[in-house]
């Protein structure tokens, strides 16, 4: 039976039709691009490949092996470059989780997790000094969730204005009069699709667009990513970890997307009452032509189902 929910965080309207998930597919998938380590521009040893390093964590000197994260220009920029035209000023960072080409998001330890939320941090602080409006922090895994080159990586974007989805969303919390994200995990904690308690939660909300959808914060956390204290940002990165580890653990080597929500910089749009999080998305289901012409999104799964799958791989269960 399918039933309409509304996001009260974002403001979409989603059908959640799980008996959609039986429906048979016989066409086939593209093959798999297996990518060449020993021509990977994010691998050690190459990193004269790359435009020269904003940050590194590590022993060694700029531009030479021993990092441990690294983080530089994009050379293929969505904003800023050479010479910017109107509205594209910006900063568009790369930073590489890790020197190992294998080694995803799911297989760090806590030490490595610290250290790479501490420089998307550092990243994002120092585009909000140089005066930039918002940042965007992102991690694209897969060729599916956009990612162009295998090593893992997580992207670092820093524009002029601030979004419009980023306005809507401090304006929806500023009109709510009360806590969006918090609000929201209780209802997947009374309704059985929390997937993570404590100081950090994590939960698979009410109304996911996709399947096994998760979002992440710490219950502190303020209105913005760049200036989270330590306890919350390594609280969130660790739990965000965990998740992606069971959705591997669930759906295999899918690909998926993690989004930092934070409120922007600079901006007369009020969010005194905004709360960062973050949202994990395995990319397991496709927006199609319903979706594209009604704006409505369709869920197959449903989410108090995808958190118990959840929680039995994060136990070392059967998902």
């Amino acid at each position: 039976m399918s039933e309409l929910r509304h996001d009260a965080l974002t403001g979409r309207l989603v059908l959640l039709a799980p008996g959609r998930a039986a429906r048979p597919h016989t066409v086939a998938p593209p093959p798999v691009d297996a990518d060449a380590v020993a021509a990977c521009p994010f691998c050690p040893g190459h990193e004269e490949q790359t435009p020269p390093e904003a940050q590194r964590t590590g022993p060694g000197v700029a531009g030479e092996p021993g990092w441990r994260v690294r983080a530089f220009p994009n050379l293929f920029p969505i904003v800023g470059g050479a010479d910017p035209g109107p509205g594209g000023a910006g900063a568009h960072e790369v930073v590489v989780l890790d020197p190992d080409h294998d080694r995803d998001l799911a297989r760090l330890d806590d030490g490595a997790v610290d250290e790479l939320w501490g420089v998307l941090r550092d990243r994002a602080r120092a585009h909000a000094d140089a005066g930039l409006a918002h940042t965007q922090v992102l991690v694209n895994h897969g060729r599916a969730a956009g990612a162009s080159i295998a090593h893992p990586h997580a992207q670092v974007i820093s524009v002029g204005l601030v979004p419009p989805l980023v306005a809507d969303g401090c304006a929806r919390f500023a009109a709510a009069g009360t806590d969006l994200v918090l609000a929201d995990a209780a209802v997947a904690a009374s309704t059985g699709s929390g997937v993570l308690d404590g100081p950090v939660v994590a939960w698979c909300p009410a109304a996911a667009a996709s399947p096994s959808e998760v979002r992440v914060t710490a219950v502190t956390a303020g209105p913005r990513f760049a200036d989270a204290p330590d306890a919350d940002l390594f609280g969130v990165g660790r739990a965000v970890r965990d998740v992606a580890a069971g959705i591997t653990a669930v759906y295999g080597a899918v690909a998926y997307n993690v989004v930092v929500h934070s409120a922007p910089h600079r901006s007369a749009v009020p969010d005194a009452r905004f709360h960062w999080y973050v949202t994990v998305v395995p990319r397991v289901s496709t927006i199609a032509g319903f979706e594209l012409g009604t704006g409505l999104l369709v869920n197959t799964l449903d989410p108090v189902v995808a958190a118990e799958r959840l929680r039995a791989a994060s136990a070392g269960g059967t998902p």
